[in-house]
C-alpha cells in the first residue's frame, strides 16, 4: 500500500545539508519511531493528529503531504482534524484545517 514518499521541502534539505549531524538525528528518531505494531497507515494518522494537538504547522504540512504514499485519502486527514474539536477547541482545529488545506 505504501507509495514512494514526496520529497521533503528544499528548507528542509537546506538545513540538513548545513547542519548533517542533525539531519543523522532526525533520521534516527524517526526510525525509532517505526519499531512496534502500527501499520504505516495508522503511524501517519497518528502523527497528523500528534501534530495538530501540538499547534505544529509544519509537521501538519508534512504529516499531510505524507498521508497519500501510506494511502490516506483527504477524507480521512480531513476527519483526524475534525476529531480535534473537542480536545483543542474551535479556533485551533479551523488552524489545523488550514495547514491541512495548505498541502
Amino acid at each position: 500500500m505504501s507509495a514512494e514518499l514526496p520529497p521533503p521541502p528544499d528548507t528542509y534539505q537546506r538545513f540538513v545539508a548545513r547542519f548533517p549531524k542533525l539531519g543523522e538525528a532526525w533520521g534516527l528518531l524517526a526510525e525509532g519511531g517505526q519499531e512496534g505494531s502500527l501499520s504505516e497507515r495508522e503511524r501517519r494518522l497518528v502523527k497528523l493528529a500528534l501534530a495538530i494537538g501540538a499547534a505544529r504547522e509544519g509537521a501538519v504540512h508534512s504529516a499531510a503531504r505524507k498521508a497519500p504514499a501510506a494511502g490516506i485519502s483527504r477524507a480521512e486527514l480531513e476527519q483526524v482534524v475534525a476529531l480535534a474539536a473537542s480536545t483543542i477547541g474551535l479556533p485551533a482545529t479551523v488552524a489545523a484545517w488550514t495547514w491541512v488545506q495548505d498541502v
